[in-house]
C-alpha cells in the first residue's frame, strides 16, 4: 500500500499556480525527499497532504482509500515556521501536545525522547529560554510523540548545529524502521542524497524529477570528472571535452561535453599538471539541482524562449 498517492493536483493563490498538476506516489515506509528553490512549491504540497490547503483540482489518498480530512489523526506535521507556547515548560508543552493528539498518557516517552535528544536537563525550563536549535528539537519531539504513521517534516534541519542534526537524522532512520512513512523537505542536497530512499524535486509548480538517487543519476550517465591536480582550479582550464567546471576548493569537479573522451582530458591534464586523484562518476544531486535550478539552466532557459 502507497502512504501517500496525489493525482493530477493543481493549487493556484490569485494569478500564481503554486502546484501544477502534480502526480505523486509515496510508498509506506519510505523516506521521500522534497527538493526544489525557494517557492517551488515544495510547502504547498505538504499542506495539501496535512489537510491546511486544498487542492483546486485533482485528488490526493492517504493510505489508500482515505482522504487528508478524514486521517489527520494518522499524521505528524512540523512546519517550517515554528510554533510553541513559549511561557510553558518542556516537559509540560511535551505533554500537553502528546496527550491532546493521541489521546493517553505520553510522560514515559516524553522523558525517553527528551533523554534521546539531549534535553532531559531543559525538561522544567520555559520554552521561551531555549535556543533555536533547541526549539526546534522541542518541536521535532511534539511532531512524533503522538505516534503518526505519516511524518511531514519541513526543512527539519534548519538552524541545527551538527551533533543535534545527527541526533535528528538518527531518529528520522529509526521512525522509518518501525514503519513510519517520511517525506522532508530540505535544501541539503547530500542529506537528501544519502538519507532518503526516493527524491522529488518540484521546480516552478511542476515535477522535474521523481525517483531513487539512483535512477535519477542513471539519467544524466557519468559524464562527471573529480579531479586533485597541482595548481588547483587553474591546472583545470582549457581542458579538451570540458563544458563546465565547478571550483571546490581543494577539489574540481568537471562536467564532460557529451562526446567527450575521459581518458583525452586525462591526457590533457597530466601533460601540464601532477594528477593525485583523476575519476569519473555520475552527477551529485547537487549538481543535477543546479543544472535544473541554477545561473546556468536560467540563462539557457530564456535564450531558448
Amino acid at each position: 500500500m502507497d502512504a501517500v498517492q496525489i493525482s493530477h493536483v493543481t493549487r493556484t493563490f490569485g494569478s500564481v499556480t503554486a502546484v501544477d498538476d502534480l502526480s505523486l506516489t509515496v510508498p509506506q515506509g519510505s523516506i521521500y525527499g522534497f527538493i526544489g528553490p525557494n517557492g517551488s512549491g515544495k510547502t504547498t504540497t505538504m499542506r495539501m497532504i496535512v489537510n491546511i490547503f486544498y487542492p483546486d483540482r485533482g485528488e490526493i489518498r492517504l493510505f489508500g482509500d482515505g482522504r487528508p480530512e478524514n486521517s489527520t489523526d494518522l499524521i505528524g506535521y512540523l512546519p517550517e515556521e515554528r510554533g510553541l507556547y513559549q511561557r510553558m515548560t518542556v516537559q509540560a508543552l511535551l505533554e500537553f501536545y502528546g496527550e491532546l493528539r493521541s489521546g493517553r498518557g505520553v510522560k514515559t516517552e516524553v522523558a525517553r525522547w527528551l533523554q534521546r535528544l539531549d534535553l532531559a536537563g531543559r525538561a522544567s525550563d520555559k520554552v521561551e529560554t531555549l535556543s533555536r536549535g533547541m526549539s526546534q528539537k522541542v518541536q521535532f519531539i511534539a511532531t512524533v510523540i503522538p505516534e503518526p504513521k505519516l511524518l511531514l517534516l519541513d526543512e527539519p534541519f534548519s538552524g541545527l548545529d551538527p551533533v543535534s542534526a545527527e541526533a535528528i537524522r538518527s531518529a528520522i532512520l529509526d521512525l522509518r524502521r518501525h514503519g513510519v512513512t517520511v517525506i522532508l523537505s530540505t535544501h541539503d542536497m547530500h542529506l537528501a542524497e544519502t538519507l532518503c530512499d526516493y527524491i522529488f524535486m518540484i521546480f516552478r509548480g511542476r515535477k522535474v524529477l521523481d525517483g531513487t538517487i539512483g535512477s535519477i543519476q542513471d539519467r544524466y550517465g557519468e559524464d562527471t570528472i573529480r579531479v586533485t591536480a597541482s595548481g588547483g582550479f587553474a591546472a583545470v582550464q582549457q581542458l579538451p571535452g570540458v563544458d563546465q567546471i565547478r571550483d571546490l576548493g581543494q577539489v574540481q569537479e568537471l562536467r564532460l561535453a557529451r562526446s567527450a573522451d575521459p581518458q583525452e582530458v586525462l591526457r590533457a591534464l597530466v601533460a601540464q599538471a601532477r594528477v593525485t586523484s583523476f575519476s569519473l562518476m555520475k552527477p551529485s544531486l547537487h549538481d543535477i539541482f543546479m543544472r535544473i535550478a541554477g545561473p546556468a539552466a536560467e540563462e539557457a532557459n530564456h535564450a531558448n524562449a
